[in-house]
């Protein structure tokens, strides 16, 4: 079981009263995805001003809307392509906003080096996500790295609570240019050494008529 797994079975009962009250209301998942965003950029407003602590907790109450969306949508039988990709786009806007926050706060503090080294990190935290995507475009799966949102958003927290921000940034980035790379690798290589689909529906083909 991953950490970002056990934390998620530790709130579970929270979490279902909640998913519950959206579901007898019927709150619209895509609102629930919105409001997620909304706070978010509360929290980037605290990050630029440093008042990191209080940012974690407003982090946090973000991903309880980035929690639920999806379960509120199963529960409701409001599930839809647009929903999927409502979501992953609002996802990208929250990230983005985040980093923008804390690249405000190094200007504001004249830290050139970190203001390069948030928006390295933001632009590969971004990267993470698009690789994967546009490799599934044309590979059947491209699920692979270190480091994707779920445990980008707990080390975000785990930097704000612990007032460790900066080291934070540098495990965000680092395991995000190794996951990038990873999944630019794994792509080229299934094109280029895994059999092709006809050749695969071929040589089943072939086995069928040979059985």
């Amino acid at each position: 079981m991953t950490f970002t797994g056990t934390i998620g079975k530790i709130c579970n009962f929270p979490l279902r009263g909640i998913i519950a009250f959206c579901v007898r209301f019927r709150v619209h998942p895509n609102l629930l995805t919105l409001l997620g965003v909304l706070v978010n950029v509360v929290a980037a407003g605290l990050l630029a001003v440093g008042r990191f602590g209080s940012a974690g907790l407003v982090m946090l109450v973000a991903n309880i809307f980035d929690y639920i969306d999806g379960k509120v949508a199963r529960e409701l039988g409001q599930e839809s392509d647009f929903g999927g990709f409502w979501d992953s786009v609002m996802d990208r806007f929250s990230d983005i906003t985040l980093f923008i926050g804390l690249i405000i706060l190094y200007a504001e503090l004249h830290s050139t080096d970190y203001v390069v080294i948030t928006a390295l990190a933001m632009m590969f935290s971004v990267m993470t996500s698009y690789t994967r995507a546009r490799a599934e475009s044309i590979i059947v799966k491209c699920k692979v790295g270190f480091l994707e949102r779920p445990e980008r958003i707990v080390l975000f927290m785990l930097g704000a609570f612990t007032n460790r921000m900066a080291a934070a940034l540098w495990v965000i980035l680092v395991m995000s240019v190794v996951t990038v790379a990873n999944r630019i690798y794994y792509t080229w290589r299934e094109l280029n050494h895994s059999p092709k689909v006809e050749d695969r529906l071929a040589a089943a083909q072939l086995a069928g008529e040979e059985g």
